[in-house]
């Protein structure tokens, strides 16, 4: 089982977004498992505060390294792995990066608010930082809600078959080819006769086409990569 901590101050925003679909699922089915600890249990203040001004100056609030690190601490050792840390300063995320991680038997994620972290708390876990872009959220949970999908979502069992992420979009890095169901119709709109063809040769082919075209017309920096 694929074990993954989120370091949060808002746990239920985690609980909550894997309680549903597939990764709910995967959940149960003894796949994965995500849980999420409450960085605000480890506060020593009275008012369970987990910030303070920043020394030097400047606006907002830093989060403190103690709460960090007291709740670090108390995950299991069985438990712990990799760190990583949702900031718009690390590397960008890819789909190799979700592949690479999917590997992984245990990924801790740390979730910042406010400024940032103390620095000496991501220096003494050794974290690693990963960003989805180049924008800024207003707390380190929604990104890594995204992350975690990105990755459970590859490891075996969770999507029940191998195939449905392998020719996804960026598995081989083109963009995936259009997708129809029924009808054949739709307001005066046929699917394309190859893929009603039964012909499996040509219909690999014209998708293939296709996600070189999308790939031109929507992410021509994907086939200059």
């Amino acid at each position: 089982m694929k074990q993954y901590t989120v370091l949060t101050l808002f746990p239920e925003m985690i609980t909550q977004a894997f309680s549903h679909s597939i990764l709910g699922r995967a959940q149960k089915e003894g796949h994965i498992c995500i849980e999420a600890i409450d960085i605000r249990e480890f506060s020593k203040n009275k008012q369970k505060h987990v910030d303070d001004y920043p020394y030097g100056g400047g606006a907002g609030m830093v989060m403190q390294a103690q709460p960090i690190y007291d709740a670090y601490a108390s995950i299991a050792e069985q438990k712990r792995g990799r760190i990583i840390y949702l900031s718009p300063q690390g590397k960008p995320f890819t789909q190799k990066i979700a592949e690479q991680l999917s590997f992984e038997k245990n990924i801790i994620f740390l979730c910042g608010h406010y400024e940032g972290v103390d620095e000496r708390v991501l220096e003494e876990l050794k974290v690693e930082e990963i960003s989805l872009g180049d924008f800024v959220l207003t707390g380190g949970e929604i990104a890594a809600i995204a992350v975690i999908d990105a990755v459970a979502r590859l490891v075996p069992g969770v999507l029940g078959k191998e195939e449905s992420f392998q020719q996804e979009s960026f598995s081989d890095g083109l963009l995936e080819y259009p997708q129809y169901t029924r009808p054949a119709v739709f307001m005066g709109r046929t699917v394309p006769e190859v893929l009603l063809s039964g012909h499996h040769g040509k219909i690999q082919q014209w998708r293939k086409e296709q996600s070189l075209l999308r790939t031109k017309q929507k992410r021509p920096d994907l086939l200059e990569k």
